[in-house]
């Protein structure tokens, strides 16, 4: 079961990592100065609950590894994020739909883990959802106004929407870790989340009149390992400190 928990955290703090290091590239190149702060504020956010999360896990793993080492020294296959939050930003379309699409899961998936059984976890979680929801809140307001807004907002929104629909669908496969963590009351089953989830998300499509994607047999599996080309290069980025300058000290 150790093993399982660990997964699952590293599932959490690799997310919140990974996808924290896109939103970061926005710095200094967002369309308006707002966006621009919003953006460095949510990645902010994002790298603050992946030190978290990643401590936790060093701790529960028990070989004295801290957040440092776990985010700047592992390989490739050893990261659990979701291929999701690994793919370029690509337009500011695209990166305000995977924000409202992934946002839209962490808010469910925060509010359960609020009651974990892991009290650490737990803490994290309650502090988490709060960044959440203004995520979420955010990029709601976004993709409306993109969706419905001219004949290019609502062209770019939709191939956004279409070009990420199908990489939801690894968030809600079931999986033997998800599993035996829901059963020990640490957290849910992620596939438990997807009602939710879409009671969440298809409405404001409706109102931003973009249309659903129809689902396809594709499921991406970087939470298990097995990512996109575009996660070397990212990695590339994030790690070459580190590993240029082994044990700095800054």
């Amino acid at each position: 079961m150790s093993q399982q928990h660990l997964e699952y955290v590293l599932r959490l703090g690799d997310n919140a990592l990974i996808l924290g290091q896109r939103l970061s590239e926005w710095c200094g190149r967002a369309p308006v100065i707002e966006e621009d702060l919003a953006l460095a504020n949510m990645a902010l956010d994002l790298i603050g609950q992946a030190r978290l999360l990643l401590t936790h896990a060093g701790k529960l793993e028990g070989k004295g590894r801290d957040e440092d080492q776990l985010a700047f020294l592992r390989v490739e296959r050893d990261y659990r994020n979701l291929t999701l939050t690994e793919l370029p930003n690509h337009d500011f379309g695209r990166t305000t739909v995977r924000n409202f699409l992934f946002s839209a899961f962490q808010v469910l998936l925060w509010e359960r883990l609020a009651r974990s059984t892991d009290t650490e976890l737990a803490a994290i979680a309650a502090k988490s959802l709060k960044e959440a929801r203004y995520h979420l809140n955010h990029s709601a307001e976004w993709v409306i106004r993109l969706g419905d807004g001219t004949a290019e907002s609502q062209l770019r929104t939709q191939a956004a929407l279409d070009y990420l629909w199908p990489y939801m669908a690894e968030l809600f496969s079931a999986d033997a870790a998800d599993a035996a963590v829901a059963a020990a009351g640490i957290g849910p089953a992620w596939s438990e989340l997807e009602a939710a989830w879409q009671a969440s998300v298809l409405p404001v499509l409706e109102e931003a009149t973009l249309t659903v994607p129809a689902n396809t047999p594709f499921r991406s599996q970087g939470r298990l390992g097995r990512h996109s080309e575009h996660m070397g290069h990212l990695l590339a980025t994030l790690q070459h400190m580190q590993r240029t300058y082994p044990g700095a000290q800054w």
